[in-house]
């Protein structure tokens, strides 16, 4: 990914300090901690997280969770492996400087505890509504680039034609673009993504997955009688009874390859040439992830898939910060 060695698969954070959609709590953590060393130990490297991530007066947790876990793993196991925090600064409003997203950026930096982030991404655009703005935070990632901030930059929710546009302003500041964040899975496979993925691959920038089990709906967990708590509940109940055609095949598969659903769908994304970045709050669930890794689907697989997905009615509701 760009200048960085980064696993196959990395681990998201958003659940780390967000009460509102996850229920985290605080006594969470040392399970956390657990979580972090556990992917380490199993050749994860690659961690996502936001300066957005943790709800309330818990804002930034996120990635105050992360900065203390890689001291507490780095001086447990007396490690020096490669870590790569790929974090990502919010376009607020008041964010209106190539200055003030740098500032950003050192916040970040602070919250952590670390010297250098391993990709800064912007996390969303603002051509949508506030245009002006777009350059400057562009200008931000530049300058926090060429401060040595950062070791790579990336971009989350941005289309074809503005992922294009970024690119080549970049390009032409001598700033490569090194990541490109897009919610995709069997449930997020729509003309954009396809088209966001060609980009991608024609440019040598590495498209990150996140919601690769489309909040859980691709997990087999639930159904349309036990639904999540918390807001996912609404968006279940509408998505959920058009998804027999793929949840049907995302069973066979796992049944005979003795994996679960999830490994299923995350290898998928991995075999589309994606970085799939599941998010993890408990044990079970990072255990459960990491046996997506070390074996692939096979191409009659990946096309059985694909065609359950276009037999199901329902599909994932586009990120709202998504641009064209």
């Amino acid at each position: 990914m760009g200048p960085l060695s980064v696993s196959p698969m990395g681990f998201g954070t958003w659940a780390w300090g967000n009460q509102l959609l996850w229920g985290y709590q605080e006594s969470m953590d040392n399970e956390l901690q657990q979580i972090f060393n556990l992917a380490m130990d199993n050749g994860i490297n690659l961690f996502d997280t936001a300066d957005s991530y943790g709800t309330g007066r818990l804002n930034g947790q996120s990635e105050k969770l992360l900065g203390r876990f890689i001291r507490e793993f780095q001086e447990q196991k007396g490690s020096q492996r490669e870590i790569v925090i790929a974090t990502k600064f919010a376009a607020y409003p008041w964010r209106l400087t190539p200055g003030q997203f740098v500032s950003a950026c050192r916040a970040s930096l602070d919250r952590m505890q670390i010297e250098q982030i391993g990709i800064g991404q912007l996390h969303w655009s603002t051509a949508n509504y506030a245009p002006l703005q777009e350059f400057a935070l562009w200008d931000g990632l530049v300058a926090m680039y060429e401060k040595d901030l950062v070791k790579a930059v990336g971009v989350s929710n941005y289309g074809p034609k503005q992922l294009l546009k970024i690119h080549d302003y970049l390009k032409d500041r001598g700033v490569p673009l090194c990541s490109a964040q897009v919610q995709f899975s069997l449930l997020s496979t729509g003309k954009d993504q396809l088209e966001i993925k060609s980009i991608c691959d024609s440019l040598g920038i590495r498209m990150i997955a996140y919601s690769p089990l489309g909040l859980g709906m691709l997990t087999g967990k639930y159904s349309s009688s036990k639904l999540p708590s918390g807001p996912r509940a609404l968006l279940f109940k509408q998505i959920l009874p058009g998804l027999d055609p793929l949840l049907s095949s995302l069973r066979e598969i796992a049944n005979k390859r003795r994996k679960t659903m999830s490994q299923v769908a995350i290898n998928w994304c991995i075999c589309k040439g994606t970085v799939p970045i599941p998010g993890v709050k408990t044990i079970k669930q990072a255990e459960e992830n990491l046996g997506a890794l070390g074996w692939r689907l096979s191409s009659d697989e990946l096309l059985q898939l694909e065609d359950a997905a276009n037999e199901s009615p329902r599909r994932m509701i586009q990120n709202i910060f998504q641009t064209r």
